[in-house]
């Protein structure tokens, strides 16, 4: 079974306690359907463990199968670059089968910024270099695909409905 290389840092998105005994890491792709069918189970499970459950999103965009992958990730570091990452993240997953421009302009005027920008923060090359740096420590730690969860620095592959993931991280 793969461990997690990097562990969570500051530098993570984290949802829920910094402290908590049960630390769940995904690496995702927001065009991806399995992590569309995986996202109402994380959103279950940050509501029934509460403060006992941390859970870290990183970026793992699989361009060459999923076009708007890089994209949608773009538009999330842009958000959290204002402190709104799990708003986006949340609004991405939410609207998947509406991926594109349209959806990342409403997005980012949600955010009460303009394209403009938006566009200027992404030029700057640092949400990019923050993905690619996301991706190497995927790679690292052994992620060949999307989703793929890490509980408590190990690596757990779901069999069957992403349903077990509520069990296993349960059990803990």
């Amino acid at each position: 079974m793969s461990t997690l290389r990097n562990p969570i840092s500051a530098d993570d998105h984290l949802l829920g306690n910094p402290r908590a005994a049960i630390q769940l890491v995904e690496y995702g792709d927001y065009q991806c359907p399995y992590c569309g069918e995986a996202y109402p189970v994380v959103k279950e499970l940050a509501r029934r463990h509460g403060d006992r459950l941390a859970i870290v999103f990183r970026h793992f965009p699989l361009t060459e199968a999923h076009p708007e992958a890089f994209n949608a990730a773009l538009v999330a570091e842009f958000a959290g670059s204002l402190g709104q990452f799990w708003a986006a993240h949340d609004a991405l997953y939410e609207n998947q089968d509406r991926l594109g421009p349209e959806l990342y302009g409403e997005i980012v005027a949600s955010l009460g910024q303009s394209a403009e920008q938006f566009q200027r923060a992404v030029d700057s090359g640092a949400f990019e270099t923050r993905i690619r740096h996301q991706m190497e420590g995927g790679l690292r730690s052994g992620v060949n695909g999307t989703p793929c969860f890490f509980i408590n620095g190990q690596r757990h592959d779901l069999t069957g409905s992403f349903d077990t993931l509520l069990d296993v991280v349960g059990q803990l």
